[in-house]
């Protein structure tokens, strides 16, 4: 599959739909050592003069590792016929299972970060901040006892967003 170059004011597709309804791939590495997961928490926007993405992992999440370890993430949208393949990136880890082999994804190593052949869509995004999110910082307090029962509160990052590749 082919892919070509958008600027992201080119972009048809909703943000709101697009992460909370479709999901994402959050994936980094290289080669020899990569690993996605499935994400619906995130944004785009601007920030800082820059078009961003700002994804949020938990602290146990093997992704975690690789997006720490490296300068550049992608974020992967895919057409509904491969909600499976998202459904098992999102419930089972890297350090158990191959998940481009489970799922029959296609890695794609030209870029800056890893991507997928088959998305439809893919943000290439170069690390700006990182932060950890705060027990203290929640103003209300429901959000926090509903959404984090372990105490396992997201690392948040916001990257500026280099590329959008379209599949043609």
């Amino acid at each position: 599959m082919a892919f070509r170059e958008i600027s992201p004011e080119e972009l048809r597709d909703n943000p709101f739909t697009l992460i909370n309804k479709d999901w994402m791939l959050i994936t980094a590495g290289n080669k020899e050592s990569h690993n996605t997961m499935t994400a619906s928490w995130g944004g785009v926007g601007e920030l800082w003069g820059r078009y961003v993405s700002t994804i949020y992992i938990r602290p146990q999440r093997y992704t975690l590792e690789f997006v720490e370890r490296e300068d550049y993430y992608s974020l992967c949208f895919f057409d509904e016929s491969y909600r499976p393949a998202l459904n098992f990136c999102g419930s089972k880890s890297g350090r158990d299972y191959d998940k481009d082999k489970e799922t029959d994804l296609t890695p794609c190593f030209d870029q800056a970060a890893p991507y997928y052949q088959q998305a439809r869509l893919v943000f290439l995004c170069r690390k700006l901040y990182r932060q950890d999110m705060a027990e203290d910082s929640f103003l209300d307090k429901e959000v926090l006892a509903k959404n984090y029962p372990q105490n396992d509160l997201h690392r948040m990052f916001i990257g500026e967003i280099v590329k959008v590749l379209e599949r043609v």
